[in-house]
């Protein structure tokens, strides 16, 4: 189900809306393909697949939605050419020689206007678990911007819902150590966290202007070129995990999770057992409760979770010097240093 996640911390006292009364909020989201002329079009679709009407599901108390975009791509350079001969169109009938910002600038609201109807659309989609147990909102998107839209969107469906209900208040999830310094902290000392283990893939970069990396793939860690590599300066930006022997993933240095995959030893008499009628019951709730115990060891592993005033306060970047020392106290699980806040935080 999810290959990537994104974690946020929701209000102590949010509670979860009658699945009902949410599920008709989010029926006056749900998603509409884009127009011939319209940009992006975004909704709330039904998890479990086109044969289901619900958009919201539970599985025990946890909560699973998704959300569909598509988006309309122009090509710049199909956008500058049209634009281009639209200017010199307008100089060869008017016989100026410039024309002003104000008429570019409309000649290029036109031109994006003509071209929408024929462009491509692409569709894509997002899902999002909101564990109101242990107050977790997880996003799958391998991106910030990308897990703000789907919050933003979660915000104004829970806003339709009627009655006055505690705000979700989430805000992305921040530790007390940062993944690149404690990445940097477990390849050098060659020792993995408590329930975990290092795999064989990891990328080294340079926080410099030029960037330059060292890729491990399928490779062995526990070599000390890896730790000359982190005291030259490079730091941690992936690294391949696996947490007890039950679920890998690559941990970045935004302590983003990618690549994220149920070992066989997890689905083991799954299909023997038999699955429901299309399997989503049984995956959710596999999913949910492998990461519903994967979580708390991988914020303990980074020195553990700030409270909301340390994470209102500035945190403190690693020294990339210093990556062979103890982990520092440093930035937000899955929010880049000097990022803004998001719109619904």
């Amino acid at each position: 189900m999810f290959k990537n996640a994104l974690f946020f911390r929701i209000a102590e006292d949010f509670v979860l809306p009658p699945l009902e009364a949410l599920d008709e909020a989010l029926q006056r989201g749900r998603f509409v393909p884009c127009g011939a002329t319209q940009p992006e079009a975004m909704g709330w679709i039904a998890p479990r697949g086109n044969k289901s009407l619900a958009l919201a599901e539970t599985i025990g108390e946890q909560l699973i939605l998704k959300l569909c975009t598509e988006r309309r791509a122009l090509p710049a350079s199909a956008v500058k050419a049209a634009l281009d001969e639209r200017i010199e169109k307008h100089k060869a009938e008017t016989g100026l020689e410039r024309v002003s910002a104000r008429i570019k600038k409309e000649m290029k609201e036109e031109v994006v206007q003509d071209l929408l109807p024929r462009a491509f659309s692409k569709k894509s989609s997002t899902l999002l678990w909101l564990d109101p147990v242990h107050k977790f909102l997880v996003v799958d998107s391998s991106s910030l911007a990308g897990a703000d839209k789907v919050v933003t969107a979660l915000v104004e469906a829970l806003s339709e819902v009627p009655g006055a209900l505690p705000t979700l208040g989430a805000r992305p999830v921040q530790t007390q150590t940062s993944a690149a310094a404690a990445m940097s902290h477990w390849l050098t000392t060659q020792e993995a966290p408590w329930n975990f283990s290092v795999d064989r893939d990891c990328e080294l970069k340079a926080p410099d202007e030029q960037k330059s990396a060292v890729r491990y793939s399928r490779h062995t860690l526990e070599i000390d070129e890896v730790a000359q590599h982190i005291a030259a300066g490079k730091l941690p930006t992936q690294l391949a995990l696996t947490w007890n022997e039950r679920v890998s993933f690559v941990l970045t240095e935004t302590g983003l999770v990618r690549k994220l995959k149920l070992l066989d030893v997890v689905m083991d008499g799954v299909q023997e057992g038999g699955k429901d009628d299309d399997g989503f019951d049984t995956d959710a709730a596999i999913l949910t409760g492998e990461l519903s115990a994967l979580i708390p060891d991988l914020l303990e592993a980074l020195g553990g979770e700030m409270g909301e005033a340390q994470a209102q306060a500035p945190a403190a970047r690693a020294d990339p010097q210093a990556s062979s020392r103890e982990p520092e106290p440093a930035a937000a699980l899955a929010v880049p240093a000097g990022a803004e806040a998001p719109p619904w935080d």
